[in-house]
Order: C-alpha cells, then structure tokens, then sequence
C-alpha cells in the first residue's frame, strides 16, 4: 500500500493532513505514533477509504483505493475502529459471523468457506469458551477481541487497528498486543495500528510512523528512528532511553518541555 501525497481536511478548510507519503510494508507491523491531534487516526481512516482526500491517492494493488466497491475493499482491507457498538444481548459468534458480509452476494454464500473463516478468527482469538456468551457478559479485553475476531472473519491480507488498547487495563492490553503480533507472525497479516503507549511501539513494531501536526516527521525501524531528540520534536517530553537484557529499549518521559505559544 502507497500513500501518495496526500492532504486531507474534514470541513474543506483545515488540513488535517499535509503531503502524506508514506509506503506500508507487506507483512509487517506498522504503527503510528504522535500525540493527540496530530493525524494518526485521520490517517488510517483515509487509508481505509473512510475519508476522500483533498490531494493525493493511496494505492492497494495497483489501482486507487477510492475506485474499490465497498465490499471489494472488505475483502482486501479489515478495520477495528477505536470505538464499537453492537447490541448487548448479540452472542460473540453472532458478531463474529457479521465480518463475513463482504464475501456473501444476493444470491449465494459458501456456508462451508463462512464457517471456516468464523471458526479459525474464534480460534486466532481464544474465545472458544466464550462464543455463546453476549457482549454484556465480557469484560473490556474480551469484547476487543470478539472485534477483532469479526474483522478476521473477513479474511483480508490486511488489518487495520485504531487504538486497539485504548481503556485496557495492563493484563487486557499485553493480551491484545501480543495476539497481534500471532496474528502477523504466525499468518503473515499486514498490520497497521495506531498507538499511545511508545513502549509498545517499540516492543511490538517492525515499523514505527512518528506524527506531529498533520505531517509524518519520521518514520522506519523503531530502534532507529525513536531517539529522545525525535520524541522532544514529536511530544515536547524529555525522555531517557534505556536497555535492559530483558525488557530490550524501553523509554522513561523525564518532564513535559514547556514552549512559547
């Protein structure tokens, strides 16, 4: 996937996006980082075809993402949005069989290929124990996962995940990251994720897009890009980094750099 040049503004007014180039690599883990505001979330939705840029153009596959049919883009493409709803009394296989809409026509549906697909998201998801059980019944970590589990039924190459952490408490969110990083290890999905914690960045990416006011400031290997001079620039946070045999890099926020406005 190529993202070329692109400008995007919600009102036609402010840019939300300036001259975004920026190409994610098959295979691999990408996550975007910067601070409240800056882009990351607007990003993934117009890489998603969620949101018509006002310049530009993201490739998939040779052709412009903009020009895909929604459910031909379903097919190639899953997303798990930082905020879901869905009926409480609904089942989490119920829920889960919901991301093979894409693949079903007014005519026909493979029931044997949709049960399949429902079948290894369940298991990809460890929630076997959990598939007759309604969302009211799962705790916050459960329901990330039956989301999840629906955007795999789909059975994309590629995942997309805004916040996928986001008001986990410290079991849930290292049960989620480290099922995202199964999920790219052991099927090979592409995924692109957008974070808050740098630390889990840094432990969990192959590729790290740092973000500030709408524009990418840098982006490549964690272990290359994320110095404490970048995350001054990215989050005005002085930071130390350290190493351990253990835990590898990891990085410690020192105090907030107060600048003129």
């Amino acid at each position: 996937m190529d993202v070329n040049g692109i400008t995007f503004s919600y009102d036609g007014r402010i840019d939300r996006l300036h001259d975004v180039h920026t190409t994610i690599q098959q295979g691999k883990i990408t996550t975007i980082i910067g601070p409240n505001g800056c882009g990351k979330s607007t990003l993934l939705s117009v890489m998603s075809s969620n949101g018509k840029p006002r310049q530009g153009e993201v490739i998939l596959d040779g052709k412009a993402i903009m020009r895909y049919r929604p459910s031909e883009l379903a097919r190639r493409l899953a997303v798990v949005h930082q905020q879901n709803e869905a009926p409480d009394d609904l089942t989490v296989e119920k829920l889960i069989r919901f991301g093979r809409m894409p693949h079903k026509t007014m005519f026909s549906s493979d029931k044997a290929e949709d049960d399949a697909a429902v079948e290894w998201a369940i298991a990809c998801t460890n929630l076997e124990q959990r598939r007759f059980r309604t969302l009211e019944q799962l705790s916050g970590g459960e329901r990330q996962r039956v989301w999840i589990a629906m955007a795999l039924a789909q059975r994309t190459p590629i995942l997309f995940l805004d916040e996928p952490t986001t008001y986990l408490d410290m079991f849930y969110q290292l049960e989620i990251m480290e099922l995202i990083q199964r999920l790219n290890l052991e099927y090979g999905l592409t995924i692109v994720m957008v974070l808050h914690d740098i630390n889990q960045a840094l432990r969990y990416s192959d590729v790290i897009i740092a973000m500030k006011e709408g524009r990418i400031v840098s982006s490549g290997h964690p272990h290359d890009i994320l110095t404490a001079a970048l995350i001054e620039e990215v989050y005005d946070v002085q930071v130390v980094i350290r190493r351990d045999a253990e835990a590898g890099l990891y990085i410690v926020p020192m105090q907030a750099v107060l600048r003129p406005v």
